[in-house]
């Protein structure tokens, strides 16, 4: 029993808000365990806080447990496992940390007790801190712009400079992320942009390209993809004529021991353990800065003179195609190429092309001589499909490509990618490229024609979470052809999911469905089955989790039956749910705005797709069929698409 009086006079319990509130007028710093009801603070540290208090022995120190189930200042907190230790002065938040590294912890409780002492003895200011676990999520996307597909493009003004830092993994791993981006902060650095993000290894090799030549490049990529990075796009709060050397003087050198030798306050020579795994990394100049930039936010962009004055910078699309003799073996080296070149990916797909689609897409040139060849070579394998995006994006493209000859390629521009990628004794060059903005449109039709699909926002997320799933979806670049909200019948649920009529789970699934609106919606875009698929992610919320945090299963379901939404499983399924639900519509039926409340019932036997197994069937198989749609190797064009394409000689051209 006296152990656990010790332990209650350590730490202070807090456990609803007028003990917090009383907790944050107390003098002197405070530090608070943040914890769950259902796990409780964490014990762990306990011996280690007992150490520093009786080490101290300072009265101005305090400990606190609080519990965030019960405290509405911790609400953001509610529902997260990892230890959380808030530091708190004169009522402010002046420190986080995260995750129990007893020696962190223990640094900066000396660290921050010794700047409270400061302002209390002399009267300065305290530094307050922001924690992105309080703030709330409009003022968070205010505060630190995170990049994701979703979001609109982040603009700046073109009199800031900027540059890309990481913080690399073994800094992350170690739990210095947080510590590094406070002293950044603190240091003056402006954070215009974080994500945190795995790459790849294809990513990885992609990024360091210009280091391939050097002996650790394959020890480099197996590190940079071995966890967790951080990525932050840096300025200067005071608008410095070049953020880059700034950045780079604050690392300092790449070598650890230099570092340690020549600039011991340094980041690299406080968190790097050598030069591979020197913690953090900065762009070498304004050059370099902006292929990264190109490469980690695509939609990042400052505001040009014309835009500051009211007009935007118009982004448009243009067509690339990788023909089949290098698509395999140097496609990877070529999207390299086009993401240095400041170039989104916006749309890719590899097809195999039948004799007739080439002659349809080059119907201009079906009776020139060079013809056959061409032929040949687009039909001999699979050909890789680019819509590119970005300012004069078919401009760019056309230049970088080089000359359309060969020949001509090698001789004049030779580091033109026609030229790099040329095939010995092949006449015909390997990459196309769009010859006009109206020729552009028409040849991404034709390779990513427009789909439409079936999307349903299921009851449980109608009331609370159906303005912001609609605007996710226009924000994606969906159209809302159709909408419609309903209330279904139990002969229409029952219909619409018979497939599983047989299952045990149907009951309780037609049950759900019938118990309150839902809202239907025809969404049309390229490539709309899958990309609406992968937004909403897998059907089982503890999965969409794990392996797609910011679909919208992952933030909106809390079960598989209670999953949200409802997407078609392929573009033949869409069709026969939409004629179910709409029934006969003009496939290229104008959006209808708001669309309309319709409560009857359909008596249309229709038949209906399995897809998303009723959000009650396997999600592993539900998650395999999903993955074949979107890994397989070669996809057939089989719809006829309109004649476009090719104006210029195809020899020469595109």
């Amino acid at each position: 029993m006296a152990g656990k009086k010790k332990e209650a006079s350590l730490q202070a319990s807090v456990t609803n808000q007028e003990q917090w509130e009383e907790m944050l007028s107390t003098k002197g710093l405070t530090v608070v365990d943040v914890y769950q009801q259902w796990c409780g603070p964490c014990r762990a540290v306990v011996s280690l806080l007992r150490k520093i208090k009786n080490e101290l022995g300072d009265d101005l120190l305090h400990f606190a447990t609080a519990e965030a189930d019960s405290i509405d200042a911790l609400e953001k907190y509610r529902g997260k496992c990892e230890p959380t230790f808030l530091f708190y002065g004169g009522g402010e938040l002046v420190g986080v940390l995260r995750g129990a590294n007893a020696p962190l912890l223990q640094r900066m409780i000396v660290e921050e007790l010794g700047k409270e002492k400061l302002v209390l003895e002399q009267g300065g200011e305290r530094k307050a801190v922001k924690d992105d676990g309080l703030v709330d999520d409009e003022k968070k996307e205010e505060e630190t712009p995170q990049q994701s597909e979703n979001e609109e493009s982040i603009i700046v003004p073109a009199s800031k400079s900027y540059t890309v830092a990481i913080i690399k993994p073994d800094a992350v791993a170690h739990g210095k992320a947080n510590e590094i981006i406070m002293k950044i902060q603190d240091a003056g650095f402006e954070i215009l942009a974080h994500e945190e993000r795995t790459l790849t290894e294809i990513e990885a090799r992609d990024f360091y390209q210009h280091k391939a030549a050097e002996a650790c490049f394959e020890d480099l990529v197996q590190f940079m993809s071995s966890g967790p990075s951080h990525i932050l796009v840096l300025s200067q709060a005071e608008g410095s004529a070049n953020v880059v050397p700034s950045w780079r003087e604050f690392i300092g050198p790449a070598d650890i021991e230099e570092a340690r030798r020549e600039k011991p306050e340094s980041l690299r020579a406080q968190y790097g353990t050598q030069t591979l795994f020197n913690a953090v990394h900065g762009s070498e100049d304004i050059d370099q800065a902006s292929r990264e930039l190109a490469f980690f936010f695509p939609n990042f962009r400052t505001a040009s003179v014309t835009e500051q004055d009211g007009e935007e910078e118009h982004v448009e699309r243009t067509l690339a195609l990788i023909r089949p003799d290098i698509a395999r073996e140097k496609r990877d080296e070529i999207l390299a190429q086009i993401h240095k070149s400041g170039f989104t990916v916006a749309l890719q797909r590899e097809v195999m092309l039948t004799g007739e689609q080439v002659r349809q897409f080059y119907f201009q040139h079906v009776e020139e001589d060079y013809f056959p060849a061409l032929l040949r070579s687009m039909t001999s394998g699979p050909v890789l499909a680019l819509a590119l995006a970005r300012s004069g994006a078919v401009h760019h493209w056309k230049n970088i490509l080089g000359p359309s000859d060969v020949n001509k390629a090698r001789e004049e521009s030779p580091e033109c990618l026609r030229a790099q990628f040329a095939v010995e004794n092949e006449p015909i060059n390997q990459l196309h490229g769009s010859a006009s903005h109206e020729e552009a449109e028409q040849e991404i039709n034709f390779f990513f024609p427009k789909q439409q699909t079936l999307a349903v926002i299921k009851p449980d997320a109608m009331e609370e979470h159906r303005e912001k799933i609609l605007e996710e979806i226009r924000g994606s670049g969906f159209s809302v052809t159709q909408l419609k909200e309903t209330v279904l019948s139990r002969e229409m649920a029952e219909e619409f999911y018979k497939e599983h009529r047989e299952k045990p789970f149907f009951g309780q699934l037609v049950e759900f469905m019938c118990r309150g609106p839902c809202m239907m919606l025809i969404l049309t875009k390229e490539n709309a089955v899958e990309e609406w698929r992968a937004m909403m992610g897998p059907t089982d919320p503890d999965q969409a989790k794990a392996t797609c945090p910011n679909s919208l299963r992952a933030r909106f379901a809390s079960n598989i039956l209670h999953n949200s939404v409802h997407g078609s499983s392929s573009e033949q399924h869409a069709e026969e749910k939409i004629s179910f639900i709409f029934g006969d519509i003009c496939s290229d039926a104008e959006p209808t705005g708001d669309g309309e409340t319709d409560t009857t019932t359909l008596a249309k036997e229709q038949d209906c797709s399995a897809d998303d197994n009723a959000g009650m069937s396997s999600s592993e198989e539900m998650s395999n069929n999903h993955h074949q749609q979107l890994e397989g190797d070669t996809l057939n064009l089989n719809s006829c698409s309109p004649q476009t394409g090719g104006s210029e000689d195809p020899e020469h051209s595109n």
